[in-house]
């Protein structure tokens, strides 16, 4: 069978894509597929009917590759494709929309505000924020990934910049109230029956989790099993098995927690293409689970053609 690796883009993420990219592009060659790298661009179309691939592994990373865009462009060709579909994608993509889901269907996931800049000052959406919650808080740029955009305020002054790097990649910002706790990652995995891996405690070197931490070798630490209690890990596992079904997420996707200092899971956000580098965390969790990491992105090729572990 024909491989097509899609990886590259034009997203903030290209970099990262492009080592997620080459990693499933060498485990596929190393399991003798036949496997051709695209990198996408607005030729993408014209490469896929070229190539007649007979399924697409999408190791693409933020817009255009993570929202449902090139989901959507697959659909129409007919070509299947690993990770879930349109709907979830695009869903997990947008952090706001996904937060609304978790309150509607009463999964925890911290308080939050939303903000539109539309002429205002950032000095008076700054007062806003001061009077919808109190400090710190975290300032995201709600469609992007691997912390872009993002800060966490811990004093006054320092939340004009924050919204003023958030508003760079979108029109709308998300401002939620910062938990004390320990940063938990559930990787989930499969179709109609997913399981969760084993869970992931995240400690980065210089205490934040941002861009640096996530893609640079030593500056995290990956902790297999999570310091925090038994009653509380089963609890996030329920918790990321729920939040995976109920956005309709299929083939892998990790769900990134806060394992409260108040004993509660707080659900952050949803990855529905982790990264697949050497530092990232849900081949870590694969390995842990005794899954090698060629043999992780076959099973992800399995899935996507339906074929049910």
């Amino acid at each position: 069978m024909r491989v097509a690796v899609l990886f590259g883009g034009r997203s903030a993420e290209r970099e990262i894509s492009l080592k997620s990219g080459e990693a499933v592009y060498q485990a596929l060659r190393e399991k003798g597929w036949d496997a051709v790298k695209i990198d996408v661009g607005p030729d993408v179309a014209e490469r896929l009917r070229e190539i007649r691939p007979d399924v697409a592994f999408i190791a693409l990373h933020g817009k255009g590759g993570e929202d449902g865009s090139i989901q959507g462009l697959l659909e129409v060709l007919g070509i299947p494709y690993t990770g879930p579909g349109i709907l979830a994608s695009a869903l997990a993509m947008d952090k706001i929309a996904t937060k609304r889901m978790l309150t509607a269907a009463g999964l925890p996931t911290p308080p939050f505000i939303t903000l539109e800049q539309n002429g205002a000052a950032l000095e008076s959406l700054a007062a806003q924020v001061l009077q919808a919650m109190p400090l710190p808080v975290v300032v995201k740029a709600p469609t992007q990934g691997s912390s872009i955009g993002m800060s966490i305020v811990k004093r006054e002054e320092g939340l004009v910049p924050a919204l003023s790097e958030a508003f760079r990649y979108d029109p709308v910002v998300l401002v939620e109230r910062f938990i004390p706790g320990v940063e938990v990652t559930a990787a989930v995995l499969g179709n109609k029956r997913p399981v969760v891996l084993p869970l992931i405690e995240i400690v980065a070197a210089k205490g934040v989790y941002d861009y640096e931490a996530k893609y640079t070798p030593g500056m995290s630490d990956h902790i297999i099993p999570p310091r925090v209690d038994a009653r509380l890990q089963e609890e996030i596992g329920a918790a990321a098995l729920a939040t995976y079904k109920l956005l309709g997420c299929r083939g892998f996707s990790r769900i990134d927690f806060i394992a409260g200092t108040d004993g509660k899971p707080y659900i952050l956000e949803v990855n529905t293409i982790p990264g697949l580098t050497a530092v990232s965390l849900f081949p870590d969790a694969a390995r842990a689970a005794g899954i090698s990491f060629a043999d992780l992105i076959e099973k992800l090729i399995a899935l996507a053609l339906g074929q049910e572990e």
